[in-house]
């Protein structure tokens, strides 16, 4: 796990261009005693190989596996840039990360930075911090809002009347969990509820502690405004923690795929809400690059995957499976992925076929590795 101090982050930094911005960096980890003084040529030749910007104001500049024998120890050092530097393509780096790799640590760096700079509105975060702590904070994701939602949340076959006796199910779930207090359960009682279809129904309130989400299934069937009463779901919102959720259950509503909720266990309706969705074409491929797929051969397959109309998703069958977008370099990179582990990859659309093909032939290709 990486563990960042004050030390790690210059803070107010100013570069012409991102060459300039590499070459500090790479002074950095030298005097940090991270790396041999040649390193800074290896991060020059990576960043001509492929931009090392991964997006939401985000560069990670490192070293080619050639200069790896350079590196003494692994670490990083981080650069904030408040008026943004010009990392090329219409990109601007607010916060550009050195990163020194012995060998495949990086990917576990990587796999956290990314996991916490993909969070929504992390770029204007960046360009308004002022000091190393806030800086931390948001690399930690102690900035982040956080959801009170798992499995553990959702009761299925519930013996209740009707949407009031599962709202309060939902609230005492939420109670429990330290997400509302007795006034946030009155709250949530009295919210109106919603119907979405298929038996399904939304309630929401705002008097929360904590963003939550609780889901009851009734096991007795009820009518409410001469509509069916199957399902409720609950949402006690503090910040937007839920906002991907409810996006994933307004995509399951337009796609009329509510019965999905009604018809499963709180583990398969747990996934359906906080999984990508996919369908359509799908086909594995084990990734042989040495060092699994870091910024160079991550950043060729995202290019790959943006060549083809399809929607195409991707997902790690050797780590925790679930499915991201693939067209999405911060996505791709939070896989993890190692050598040897193989990539489920799913397309849909009018060249999906066309699209699997192509992948395959860049990662046999060794996604600009050799």
């Amino acid at each position: 796990m990486l563990s960042l101090t004050a030390q790690d982050i210059q803070l107010q930094q100013v570069a012409e261009d991102k060459q300039s911005a590499i070459d500090a960096l790479a002074a950095r980890l030298t005097e940090r005693g991270f790396v041999e003084s040649g390193y800074v040529a290896g991060m020059q030749a990576r960043e001509l190989q492929n931009s090392t910007y991964l997006g939401n104001g985000i560069a990670i500049p490192h070293g080619t596996t050639d200069t790896r024998d350079l590196v003494k120890t692994t670490g990083v050092t981080i650069a904030h840039y408040p008026q943004g530097v010009d990392w090329g393509d219409g990109n601007r780096a607010y916060l550009a990360i050195g990163i020194a790799a012995k060998s495949d640590e990086h990917l576990g760096i990587l796999k956290q930075l990314t996991h916490v700079l993909s969070a929504e509105g992390i770029d204007e975060q960046l360009k308004k911090a002022t000091t190393a702590d806030e800086l931390i904070a948001i690399l930690n994701g102690d900035s982040q809002a956080t959801l009170i939602f798992d499995a553990e949340m959702i009761v299925t076959d519930f013996p209740a009347a009707d949407l009031t006796q599962m709202s309060a199910v939902n609230a005492g779930f939420m109670k429990n969990r330290s997400a509302i207090d007795a006034q946030g359960v009155a709250a949530l009682i009295a919210a109106q509820s919603h119907h979405l279809g298929h038996g399904v129904w939304l309630q929401a309130s705002k008097e929360a502690k904590q963003t939550a989400i609780a889901l009851v299934h009734t096991a007795h069937t009820s009518v409410y405004q001469n509509n069916p009463v199957s399902l409720l779901i609950s949402i006690a919102a503090k910040d937007s923690a839920h906002l991907a959720v409810l996006n994933r259950l307004i995509e399951l509503t337009e796609n009329q795929q509510l019965g999905i909720l009604v018809n499963s266990d709180a583990n398969a309706i747990f996934t359906a809400l906080t999984e990508e969705m996919k369908s359509g074409l799908s086909q594995v491929f084990t990734i042989h690059n040495h060092h699994g797929l870091h910024a160079r051969p991550g950043a060729v397959l995202v290019a790959t995957a943006k060549k083809y109309q399809s929607d195409i998703w991707v997902s790690n069958l050797d780590g925790d499976g679930k499915a991201v977008k693939a067209k999405s370099l911060m996505k791709v990179i939070a896989l993890g992925v190692k050598h040897g582990h193989r990539l489920e990859f799913t397309a849909d659309g009018p060249d999906a076929a066309e699209a699997l093909a192509g992948i395959e032939a860049a990662i046999d290709a060794g996604l600009g590795e050799g």
